[in-house]
């Protein structure tokens, strides 16, 4: 009888773990789609073995990044400050969080990102991963000002999240770490790789005589001399996101990178932003100070400001710039503007 028995609960225990087997759900893997020029350039994405990239884990980090209930009075979404048809910036100088405060940074417009293989995020590259990056917004008083416990008890308490992140991650206990590993996903698949020059450089394109005098001027070292911190056609990422002291300031109200290391030789020092997709990404600099294209290049022909700090490749600080003549300033921006995605922000696969 009691062999029996025991027989019984041994076969009611295997059914029981062929039934949850049977309910795992598998997320299905992904894989980015990344553009010719991309593969011909660019060594393989940085893509973390504890977060791989699943069909799942990206629609998920998509209807989070679209959801206001992300930030403390559900009145404000990540794509609030990184709106797609702006190439994930905003047009405000500072963007405003949800008690109105400003703060004193530019909203970074957010492409490409997993071929930023120092994986240092943020303006003053504070964060040090694209998942780490997400964590701050929403617990940062002049942004969402929510507190993590809160967004992941909404969270829990909604009628589909528990079931995404079960489909996404195999367990339907949210945490801050689950949300923002779904975020880094969606954030890893908006790749901007598709404008005209990229189309020149693909042969599949021609460019105007200003435009081509334009990427002449900068990759002249006796001109424009961009190229340095903003990569070439050899660099479709068209920045080396590193950092630099680019000679905005004398003295600084901002120490940047400085203020991260605690090393005064970083003062001043922010990381170069992406040329990609300038049509869309105004004002510029870190703290939006330049409303044009125009302003940004007489900054660098004509307003450089030295400092103990300033970049070397600021050669020419001495004479203000490169002094560059007008016709050269035009054709610059022609090409600049040639580096612009009109794909990327109409993308629908990146639209709420």
């Amino acid at each position: 009888m009691i062999k029996k028995s025991i027989y019984t609960l041994l076969l009611l225990l295997l059914m029981s773990c062929s039934s949850k087997e049977e309910d795992v759900y598998t997320p299905k893997p992904a894989s980015l789609k990344i553009p010719e020029l991309f593969q011909q350039k660019l060594i393989a994405p940085v893509i973390p073995t504890n977060n791989p990239l699943t069909e799942e884990g990206i629609a998920l980090g998509k209807k989070l990044f679209f959801d206001k209930i992300l930030s403390k009075d559900n009145t404000q979404s990540c794509a609030t400050c990184h709106n797609p048809k702006k190439a994930f910036t905003d047009e405000n100088r500072f963007s405003d969080g949800v008690n109105g405060t400003f703060g004193t940074r530019n909203s970074m417009p957010i492409f490409n990102l997993a071929w930023n293989f120092d994986e240092r995020f943020a303006w003053d590259g504070k964060e040090l991963s694209l998942e780490r990056q997400a964590l701050e917004p929403v617990r940062n008083p002049i942004e969402m000002h929510s507190k993590w416990t809160n967004v992941t008890e909404r969270l829990q308490n909604h009628s589909e999240y528990p079931t995404l992140f079960q489909q996404a991650f195999g367990v339907s206990k949210i945490d801050s770490t689950l949300v923002t590993k779904a975020l880094a996903q969606f954030e890893r698949t908006l790749i901007s790789g598709n404008s005209k020059f990229d189309q020149f450089l693909l042969g599949k394109a021609q460019l105007t005589p200003e435009e081509q005098n334009g990427f002449d001027v900068f990759m002249d070292e006796t001109r424009g001399d961009c190229f340095h911190c903003h990569g070439s056609n050899n660099n479709p990422l068209w920045t080396d996101n590193k950092f630099h002291n680019n000679g905005l300031d004398a003295v600084f109200s901002d120490l940047g990178l400085g203020k991260v290391t605690g090393d005064p030789n970083d003062n001043g020092k922010f990381r170069s932003p992406s040329l990609r997709n300038l049509k869309f990404t105004a004002p510029y600099m870190h703290d939006g100070r330049f409303a044009t294209l125009d302003e940004v290049i007489n900054h660098y022909s004509t307003g450089l400001k030295s400092s103990p700090t300033i970049d070397p490749l600021m050669k020419k600080v001495n004479q203000g710039g490169v002094n560059l003549s007008d016709k050269d300033k035009a054709d610059l921006k022609a090409f600049l503007l040639s580096l612009s995605d009109n794909d990327f922000v109409a993308n629908p696969n990146f639209q709420e």
